[in-house]
């Protein structure tokens, strides 16, 4: 059992968990997730990880209720306890793993739309604690749903805070913010990091393709059984079928054929439409471990 030392309502339909996973805690990195599920007839629901700190052995986790197991979850408290959490899965973000002083030469650029300021949060984290100062943008439909901008403020070199609406920050989408910075006030970027809603990524992706600005995105919003077997996230990056849960969750932006991933997000949702992609796909409907024939 994984006890939860912490449970808090963020946003409307959004909430926080941090919860005792030592050996996770001690492995996990930056752009991984986990599995949780709450008892032993729970669904498995794949999450990326919010934060984590070794030292106490606990792993942050943020959700949004979107159906009935997400919506049990939010009832939990403080104290309760999810029957299972399994992880780190996925691989890291690239950076994770590359020698720091290249890191350190690039200028990035980190894009949260949403829930997806969530999954941004531990990589600008990790590289304030490896002295490295990137700007970051946080969107939202409106100030109610704006999250983690406290704790965003403390990592992050610059921080834009965005909403549809205009009721906080910035008034427009996070595009809007892009272009300003870039072609307004000169800003130069090596690499953008964008998560959140399918759509804001692809539209982030056409703008920065337009300026020329390598673009990574997490693809963890298709991903519903987290070890490819479901065939939910299957994707076509430049051309080639990947499954988000075993060779992502973050690919490159620009090859991403959000269009397709969008199309087959809505037919896998009812067991018609799933039979027939696993009729249409064939061997390649499922993605197993990644290394099976």
């Amino acid at each position: 059992m994984y006890r939860i030392v912490k449970a808090e309502k963020l946003a409307e339909k959004i909430y926080q968990m941090i919860v005792e996973a030592p050996r996770v805690a001690r492995a996990c990195e930056p752009g991984e997730f986990v599995i949780v599920r709450i008892d032993e007839r729970g669904e498995r629901i794949p999450l990326t990880i919010c934060d984590y700190d070794r030292e106490a052995g606990t792993v942050t986790i943020v959700f949004q209720t979107v159906g009935a197991s997400t919506e049990r979850m939010a009832r939990l408290q403080a104290g309760d306890a999810f029957r299972d959490l399994v992880g780190p899965l996925g691989q890291p973000s690239e950076f994770a793993h590359e020698p720091i002083e290249e890191v350190r030469s690039r200028k990035y650029l980190f894009v949260g739309g949403g829930v997806g300021t969530a999954p941004v949060y531990p990589q600008v984290k990790w590289m304030h604690e490896h002295g490295i100062d990137v700007d970051v943008i946080i969107g939202a439909k409106s100030k109610e749903l704006v999250i983690l901008e406290e704790q965003m403020k403390a990592v992050a070199g610059n921080l834009y805070v965005t909403t549809d609406d205009g009721s906080y920050g910035r008034s427009g989408m996070v595009t809007e913010v892009i272009r300003d910075l870039v072609q307004n006030q000169g800003r130069h970027y090596d690499v953008c990091v964008a998560i959140g809603p399918m759509i804001m990524m692809k539209f982030t992706c056409l703008l920065t393709k337009e300026l020329g600005l390598k673009t990574i995105v997490s693809m963890n919003p298709v991903m519903v059984d987290g070890t490819g077997m479901c065939g939910a996230c299957r994707l076509s990056v430049g051309g080639e079928v990947k499954f988000a849960c075993v060779d992502g969750p973050e690919f490159d932006g620009h090859l991403v054929n959000f269009d397709e991933a969008m199309k087959r997000q809505q037919i896998y949702r009812t067991e018609e439409g799933r039979a027939m992609l696993r009729e249409q796909e064939g061997e390649t409907h499922h993605g197993g471990c990644g290394h099976c024939d």
